[in-house]
Formats: structure tokens, sequence, C-alpha cells
């Protein structure tokens, strides 16, 4: 199993909701109804378009990140109080 970066951008929008794309992966649409949605629904289509490349032999965009070691990442957190 192999595990890869990829940029996302997320927007608000103005009928609600979110939505996520990327420079990294073309293809890579997602919305959900919160920013946590929204990443976690843009995680499923990057596996699933990264698989489609391997299996059918293309190979991966450049821009994908392999990887290697651990990073420090931001995550958004949802606080209800």
């Amino acid at each position: 199993m192999s595990e890869y970066f990829i940029s996302i951008k997320i927007e608000k929008l103005k009928e609600r909701g979110y939505l996520a794309t990327s420079d990294d992966l073309q293809g890579l649409i997602a919305q959900g109804r919160t920013i946590a949605e929204t990443i976690e629904i843009a995680q499923d289509v990057a596996r699933k378009l990264i698989e489609s490349y391997i299996e059918h032999g293309d190979p991966l965009p450049s821009e994908l990140e392999q990887i290697k070691r651990v990073k420090d990442i931001k995550i958004p957190i949802n606080v209800t109080v």
C-alpha cells in the first residue's frame, strides 16, 4: 500500500456546503456539507482516481507526492458548544 499527499482547494459555496478541487489530480471534484465531510469525500475520489491510473498502467501525475515521512499538516476540527 502506498500513500500520497495532494493539494486541494476548498471553497465555500453560496448555496451551503463546500467544494474541493485539485490542481494535482485532474478530475478531483468533491462536495460536502462541512469541510471535514468534503475532505473525506475528496480523499475517496482521489483514491479511486489514483487506483484507476495504476490499474490501467498510466503514469501518475508528477504533482503527486508519495509519503515517505510524516509531515505537519492542518486538519479541521468541528466544535459545537
